[in-house]
Formats: structure tokens, sequence, C-alpha cells
């Protein structure tokens, strides 16, 4: 069970950090000089991670299975980071801007995930979707 859910325990705990390290950027800050930053610690910190976590110590191997996914990922992140930092710098209050996005998100990817994954859309998936647009205006009411 614990390697089920300690996943979801690393995303939660680091989505939060996130969340507050990205409220915390400067406002006189341009947002891509903070990711300059961001990356080059993310980097540094997964290439110590490869070695000290991974099966394989031949980084030149695993690289060579590289897909279009780490390159489209890379961008998607870009977007992902920056698009916070903006929102924030915009007022979205840190209480709600993930909310907000997470909620539109689940949504999509209820038919991202019937569309491409073949995954069935259930009565619980179609109550959360109407839970999270109920939860969404009771949100923006305040």
């Amino acid at each position: 069970m614990f390697h089920y859910v300690w996943p979801i325990l690393l995303v939660v705990l680091s989505n939060t950090v996130y969340q507050v390290c990205t409220k915390g950027v400067p406002e006189n800050m341009n947002p891509f000089a903070s990711l300059i930053i961001t990356y080059l610690v993310g980097a540094a910190v997964s290439l110590i991670m490869f070695f000290v976590l991974g099966d394989s110590g031949d980084i030149l191997a695993e690289l060579k299975k590289t897909n279009w996914t780490s390159f489209a990922l890379g961008f998607v992140i870009v977007g992902l980071e920056v698009g916070f930092i903006y929102a924030y710098k915009a007022g979205w209050k840190v209480s709600a801007a993930q909310i907000v996005a997470s909620s539109i998100l689940g949504v999509i990817l209820i038919i991202v995930g019937y569309v491409g994954y073949k995954e069935a859309i259930t009565w619980n998936k179609i109550v959360g979707v109407i839970v999270c647009l109920v939860g969404l205006g009771l949100i923006n009411m305040w």
C-alpha cells in the first residue's frame, strides 16, 4: 500500500511548497530569470538523484532512450510555472489559483482519458465534475 500512497504524498507536499515558492517570486523579478535558477537547481538535483536512486549508472544509455515527450515536457513545464507566477502577480490568491486550475484540469483530463486512452466515463466522474463546477462557483463568489 505504501508504494501506492507515497508518490501522491510527495506530489501533495511538493505542490504545497511549489505554490508557496511561486507566490513568493519577487514582484519586480522577470519570471523567466527566476525559472533559469529553478531549472538549474532542478537539473542538478535530477543529476544527483539519477546516480543515488537510479538502477543504471550509465546516463548516456538512459538519455538515448529519450523520445519527444521529454522535449515537450520542457516546454509545458515552463508554461505551467510561468502561468502560476503571472497568475499570482495578477492577484490570484494562493488558496484559489491551484484549486481553480486543478478543477478545470480534472474536467479536461476526463475527456482526454476517454478520447485518448479509452478510460470509462462513470457516474462517479460525472458527479465529480458537477461538484468541481459547483466548487468553482463557490470559490469565485468571494
